[in-house]
């Protein structure tokens, strides 16, 4: 892969997905929409793959959307107007995928946040399974102040993490959200002190669940999502054939025998 704006690096069953344009602010300028696409559709394919780590470099994780490439989206000023909007949906859509293939993934996500996470960061990070934060870092959904919808994910993401009336000052309001009150409504699931130490966090918790049966972490993943979008019952439809399906194999007796022995098992990877 040839990436301007990520790094991408694999060590053992864990992948690490690192923005890496710190003088710009890790904004997601018009390479970064498609690159990150790419990268997840790597991670989808290798099946030692058990963990993915999403990070960044710098002062902040990013200040989001790359006004000049947001500028230029807007689309051609000649020509039908309907048509003109008609394209731009499309471009809108586009963009979701970005962080659809995040939420998709069928690996837990782990991301690890510093200083500002606004905008479009914020649709990045509500894709991602867990979030872990230094103790500066905040939240911002900014498009409110640039007179945007936020239309790429947090919006429809961020209900399943918060409650709504915080939602809706958050979005009304634009307001910083700094990691102390973010935990404490449970939208990161822990902050550290610094951000070497939230990346140490990230990595001990992708060694953990590393160690698991990645078939049954796969399975977890799935039922969640497949939850969060559907009633209960479905839920539990969903769960009843999915067990049917996938604990046929040897993970379940070879897990048995590991804790009878008081041993950590392991696990094969999932095939290609």
């Amino acid at each position: 892969m040839n990436l301007t704006t990520l790094d991408y690096q694999v060590d053992g069953h864990i992948a690490r997905v690192t923005m890496n344009r710190p003088a710009e602010l890790n904004t997601m300028n018009k390479a970064f929409w498609s690159e990150l696409i790419e990268v997840f559709a790597a991670i989808d394919a290798d099946p030692a793959i058990r963990a993915v780590i999403v990070a960044s470099t710098g002062k902040h994780f990013t200040a989001g959307l790359d006004l000049g490439f947001a500028a230029a989206a807007q689309g051609h000023s000649e020509g039908d107007l309907g048509r003109r909007r008609e394209a731009f949906r499309r471009h809108v859509k586009e963009m979701q995928e970005t962080f659809n293939v995040v939420d998709r993934c069928r690996v837990p996500v782990i991301a690890v946040v510093q200083g500002g996470c606004i905008g479009g960061g914020v649709d990045f990070v509500t894709a991602c399974d867990i979030r872990i934060a230094s103790a500066e870092a905040f939240f911002t959904i900014q498009e409110v102040n640039i007179a945007i919808v936020a239309d790429v994910g947090t919006l429809q993401r961020i209900p399943h993490l918060l409650p709504q009336g915080l939602i809706r000052e958050l979005a009304y309001t634009g307001r910083r959200f700094p990691a102390a009150e973010a935990l404490r409504f449970g939208f990161v699931n822990r902050v550290e002190e610094s951000h070497a130490d939230a990346l140490a966090a990230a990595e001990t918790m992708a060694r953990t669940i590393a160690s698991k049966s990645p078939l049954t972490i796969t399975g977890i993943k799935q039922v969640l999502n497949f939850g969060r979008d559907h009633s209960i019952d479905d839920g539990l439809e969903y769960v009843a054939v999915w067990n049917a399906g996938m604990l046929q194999g040897e993970d379940v007796p070879h897990a048995i025998r590991a804790q009878l022995a008081k041993q950590e098992a392991q696990f094969a990877d999932l095939v290609a």
